[in-house]
């Protein structure tokens, strides 16, 4: 997978919102707020040229207090979500 380059991560007013960058990106139909941990990951790749379920997988359990098991079913879960939001591709 890979993050769509202009997607930045802005706190607004205490939520960690995705603000698109650049007239190709731009779409208000659709706000992107992210929880502290999805926000963590998506800090955490930008700087990754690609990234599998199984980066994030690793980024969580150093992160957090989670079993791999749970953290894999977590990261497949947000990676979809952010495929669908058009933020990353696969």
């Amino acid at each position: 997978m890979k993050a769509k380059k202009g997607f930045n991560l802005r706190n607004v007013c205490g939520e960690q919102i995705i603000v698109a960058e650049g007239k190709e990106n731009i779409d208000f139909s659709n706000i992107i707020s992210m929880n502290e941990s999805s926000a963590y990951l998506w800090k955490s790749i930008q700087h990754m040229e690609n990234f599998t379920a199984e980066d994030l997988r690793d980024l969580l359990t150093q992160e957090y207090e989670v079993d791999e098991e749970t953290a894999l079913r977590d990261a497949k879960e947000i990676a979809k979500q952010w495929i669908k939001a058009g933020i990353a591709t696969e």
